[in-house]
Order: structure tokens, then C-alpha cells, then sequence
């Protein structure tokens, strides 16, 4: 990682060195990317919170940096833990283009990989397949979603644990090349670092993502519905709220995920209540969700979104 990030801010007055922090932040354009989470992601203050706070972290230590001021490589390997949808994916993209322009990282690029990606099937499969992705993330940031399948103790034949070592070997010795999140549910990954104590002492930031409040599962859909010239009216709303409240109680809840999962089927329901009314339709009616498109949901029957189930069935793969 490149510790000497060419931003302006170190400069010689009559009272000795003076870094400016507001000319530093004006030249890596950091602001921009946090700002932009703001925008993007609903809720999830506590995150947002974290990630300035590391961002602000690492300008400093740049800074030092250029002072002449004695400083160490910053350790800035992640763990992400948190329900499915809550936008640990979405952070992780733009905390490598946070490092890139603070100078941390040569590409800042966001490589994603899985357990299918980094393990093998046979002897000496894993090995070309772990470099592979290393390879491929070199220069910035590896993103290894639902790690704890990386770790199968149950299988003596398993090669996850090989996939591990190499991993844990990059961490240490490309400090200066290469950033690792690990991502996924918390109980696991707190089980998963129990078993594996080499990885969790070397991670840095343990971020939790929380699972989102209504509210703001309805503030993330009034989002997608307006990027896609969708609306609709207060019934409407409140007949996705109960959608909510009967959903969220149901197994495999995705937070965001299920959201968009359930407008794209209020969608299908909408075209298919015009197309079987036939005759003339107004622009008004395309862009309108009614109360029924919502409330035809198998969700408010005692039953589940097929959509949701599959999406649990890939996860436990």
C-alpha cells in the first residue's frame, strides 16, 4: 500500500510543519464517496459512522506520513457481519475506492469470491484456484462472502482449510498490496473466527451491518420505485407495510434484497391486471402500483415469496 498518497496539505510556515486537513480532503475527493453512501444506502448510521471514521483514520495517517512523523502499516483487513441484503456488498465497493484515493490501494478495484472461488475439489485443485483470485484482487480489495463456509470441520476430506492458509499468507505478507473483507452472518462468523484465531488477529475493523426497521425497508422501496418511475398512493403504502410486518416474520427475510424481490413482483401483478383489463391505459396508470398488485402476495396467505426461498437455497449451498 502506498503510504505516501500524493494529496496536497503538508506545508512550511513561520511556526514549523502545518498539515491541511480541508485541502487534503478537497484533493482525494473522499468526501464525494462518503457522501454518495449517504445517498445510496438508507439507514445504517452506525456503518456510515465507521467508515468515515476509518477514512479519517487513514487521511491522518497519510498525513503523518508526509509530516516525517513515525508511523506503522495500518492493518486494514475487514469483517462485515449481517443479514443478507443490509448492504455489505454495496460498503465494500466503495471502501476500495476510498483506499484508492487515499492512496492505500494501486487499483481499487473490488474482486468478489465465495467458497466456490478459493476451494477446490480434489488434491491440489485449491491451491491454483486461491491464487488465482489472490492474483485477480492484488492491488485492491477482496471481498470473500459468506466465509465461514470456507471452514467445513465436519469434512476431513475438505480443502477450505488450505484455502485459509494461503489467504491468511497474503494477508501478511501483501499488507502493502491487498485488502481482505470477509463478509456474512454474525453467529457464523463469530464461529468461524473462533475456529480460524490467525484470521481474526489480523483483522482490524469488525463492522456489524443491522438488519433494517420498517420504515426504512419503506424508504428503500420508495427508492427503487422512483429510479424505476414507479409510485404509488398512501393505500398502496400502507398495504406494503402490512406486507412487511407479515414478511418479516416469515424464514429467509432478506432486508433490501426481499424488497426488491417484492417490487419486481408487484411489477408482474400490475402488467398482468392491465393486459387482462385491456382497452386504453394512461402513462398515469403504467407508473401506478395499486393496493391489490401488493396485496395478491401469497406473503399475506400464510405462504412465502418463491423468490426469497431460492435465494436461501443458494446461500446454503
Amino acid at each position: 500500500m502506498n503510504l505516501d498518497p500524493e494529496i496536497d496539505g503538508v506545508r512550511i510556515s513561520q511556526a514549523g510543519l502545518v498539515v491541511d486537513v480541508q485541502a487534503a480532503l478537497k484533493e482525494c475527493n473522499v468526501l464525494e464517496v462518503l457522501d454518495e453512501l449517504d445517498r445510496e444506502l438508507i439507514g445504517l448510521r452506525p456503518v456510515k459512522t465507521r467508515i468515515r471514521e476509518i477514512a479519517s483514520f487513514l487521511l491522518i495517517e497519510g498525513l503523518r506520513k508526509r509530516a516525517g512523523l513515525s508511523t506503522e502499516t495500518p492493518t486494514l483487513h475487514m469483517s462485515f457481519t449481517g443479514g443478507p441484503g443490509t448492504g455489505k456488498t454495496t460498503v465494500a465497493m466503495r471502501m476500495a475506492t476510498i483506499l484508492h484515493r487515499l492512496g492505500y490501494t494501486r487499483q481499487g478495484h473490488l474482486v468478489l469470491a465465495s467458497r466456490a472461488d478459493l476451494v477446490g475439489q480434489y488434491v491440489g485443485h485449491t491451491a491454483p484456484k486461491t491464487r488465482d483470485i489472490l492474483k485477480k484482487a492484488t492491488g485492491g480489495v477482496l471481498f470473500i462472502d459468506e466465509a465461514y463456509y470456507l471452514y467445513r470441520p465436519d469434512n476431513e476430506r475438505d480443502y477450505g482449510q488450505e484455502a485459509i492458509e494461503m489467504l491468511l499468507q497474503a494477508m501478511e505478507n501483501q499488507r502493502e498490496d491487498l485488502v481482505v473483507i470477509f463478509a456474512g452472518y454474525k453467529d457464523r462468523m463469530r464461529t468461524f473466527f473462533r475456529s480460524n484465531p490467525g484470521l481474526r488477529s489480523r483483522i482490524a475493523h469488525h463492522i456489524d451491518f443491522p438488519d433494517y426497521t420498517v420504515e426504512e425497508l419503506i424508504a428503500i422501496a420508495e427508492l427503487m420505485l422512483g429510479e424505476q418511475m414507479y409510485r404509488w398512493d398512501e393505500v398502496s403504502r400502507g398495504a406494503f407495510r402490512q406486507y412487511l410486518e407479515l414478511r418479516m416474520k416469515q424464514p429467509h427475510f432478506a432486508n433490501a434484497r426481499s424488497v426488491r424481490n417484492a417490487i419486481d413482483r408487484m411489477k408482474l401483478r400490475q402488467a398482468h391486471r392491465l393486459v387482462s383489463r385491456g382497452g386504453s391505459v394512461s402513462a398515469e396508470e403504467l407508473g401506478r402500483l395499486d393496493a391489490s398488485d401488493i396485496t395478491r402476495s401469497r406473503v399475506f396467505q400464510g405462504g412465502i415469496d418463491a423468490d426469497d426461498s431460492i435465494d436461501e437455497a443458494e446461500r446454503e449451498k
